[in-house]
């Protein structure tokens, strides 16, 4: 028996998937917005103020003009995830050593939680996969994908278009396909639930 993986729908990360677009458009606004406030003090730095437009407009441009790219192709998705964090991590840090405490606190726990982002969508693909392997199934999760070897399955309910894994601590996980399975590809999970789990 080879190896089977399938392209199934979770919805930790289709979720994630819908709430990074908003969570740029967020984050495009607090940086236009400090931007501007940053335009009517009396120390403005004029390339400080148009190096946060030219993000703020990035971001922007990406999420109105591009929100298929944040999909296609993670890495940008990345990219601009990474520029935000650095973006409010330097404003935490500036604002920390100006002595303003609460701004400090607010932007450094929004660069923790855009980092923590960071770390969740590493892991993004177009498609996420549902693998059967000899040791195991490979689940996709969040932050990191998991791994169940047979021995913590105690049934595999395979169906054309959903699998449903019952584990040994009491766990249901329901995954949905992408496409559904053909009967070759049923056959052999019934295979593999055959050759490790002893049932069909």
């Amino acid at each position: 028996m080879n190896s089977l993986s399938l392209p199934v729908v979770h919805p930790s990360f289709e979720r994630l998937k819908r709430s990074g677009i908003w969570l740029h458009i967020t984050a495009g606004l607090i940086i236009l917005t400090h931007a501007f406030s940053h335009l009517h003090q009396q120390e403005s730095n004029a390339v400080y103020f148009w190096c946060q437009l030219l993000i703020a407009v990035d971001i922007f441009v990406l999420v109105f003009a591009g929100g298929n790219v944040l999909s296609a192709l993670p890495k940008v998705n990345l990219f601009f995830r990474l520029i935000e964090i650095l973006f409010f991590l330097g404003i935490g840090l500036t604002m920390l050593l100006a002595g303003k405490l609460v701004p400090a606190i607010v932007h450094i726990g929004l660069s923790l939680i855009y980092s923590y982002l960071f770390y969740c969508e590493r892991g993004l693909r177009s498609e996420e996969i549902l693998a059967f392997h000899h040791t195991g199934i490979t689940l996709p999760g969040l932050p990191e994908r998991r791994f169940l070897y047979w021995t913590h399955i105690n049934k595999v309910e395979a169906h054309y278009d959903s699998i449903l894994i019952h584990t040994s601590l009491d766990e249901d996980i329901r995954l949905n396909l992408r496409k559904n399975l053909d009967f070759a590809e049923l056959e052999q999970i019934h295979e593999f639930c055959r050759y490790y789990l002893g049932v069909a």
